[in-house]
Parts: structure tokens; C-alpha cells; sequence
């Protein structure tokens, strides 16, 4: 079994900045790609930035510049610091992490989501 908590979110003014934190834990054999999702009310979830074990990331263009993904392999952790928050950036975040189980079965992992409020 495989848990994937997300902390870190809140309220912040647009400008502010927060950063995101989620770490995998279980029966985890290794992590390969990483992931920071977003969703607004009323919108489908979106991907916000990728990273994979090697560190290669990329992000959706409306956060490219403000957003920087980063992870630790040894700590099973990624994060997402923001910076220059603007209120459309209000959304639950979520992290996703494909995980390879000390069994070999390979599935996406899913944490409960955090609620970042940006306010205008």
C-alpha cells in the first residue's frame, strides 16, 4: 500500500508565495515521474508541473516562470514553490506520483489535495 500526503497550501494575496510539499510512503521500490495537478471549481483538473527521476520538468505555460518543481529521491518528496501567485491560481492541488511497488506493480498514486487561495 502506498500513501501520497500534500502539505503546504493556504491562503495567500496575489503576489505571495507558497510552497507546496508531498511525500509517497509504503511499499515503494522506486518513484519515476512526479507530478503537481490542479482544479478550480468548475474546471477539469489540469497538470502544473512534471518532473521525472532524472529531474527533467516541465509546466503549463500560464505558470512557467512562477513555478518551480523540485523533488528529493532519497525522501520519496517533491515540491512546488510559488512565487507571484495571482487569484487564478486558486485550486485544490494535487500530487501524483507513479510509483513501481516492491512487488513490481507499477500504478499512479493520488494524494488528497490541498486548497491554495489566492486573493485579489
Amino acid at each position: 500500500q502506498v500513501q501520497v500526503v500534500e502539505s503546504g497550501g493556504g491562503l495567500v494575496q496575489a503576489g505571495g508565495s507558497l510552497r507546496l510539499s508531498c511525500v509517497a510512503s509504503g511499499s515503494i521500490f522506486v518513484i519515476n515521474a512526479m507530478g503537481w495537478y490542479r482544479q478550480a471549481p468548475g474546471k477539469q483538473r489540469e497538470l502544473v508541473a512534471h518532473i521525472t527521476s532524472g529531474g527533467t520538468t516541465n509546466y503549463v505555460d500560464s505558470v512557467k516562470g512562477r513555478f518551480t518543481i523540485s523533488r528529493d529521491n532519497a525522501k520519496n518528496t517533491v515540491y512546488l514553490q510559488m512565487t507571484s501567485l495571482k487569484p487564478e491560481d486558486t485550486a485544490v492541488y494535487y500530487c501524483n506520483a507513479q510509483v513501481v511497488t516492491s512487488f513490481q506493480n507499477k500504478f499512479d498514486a493520488w494524494g488528497q489535495g490541498t486548497q491554495v487561495t489566492v486573493s485579489s
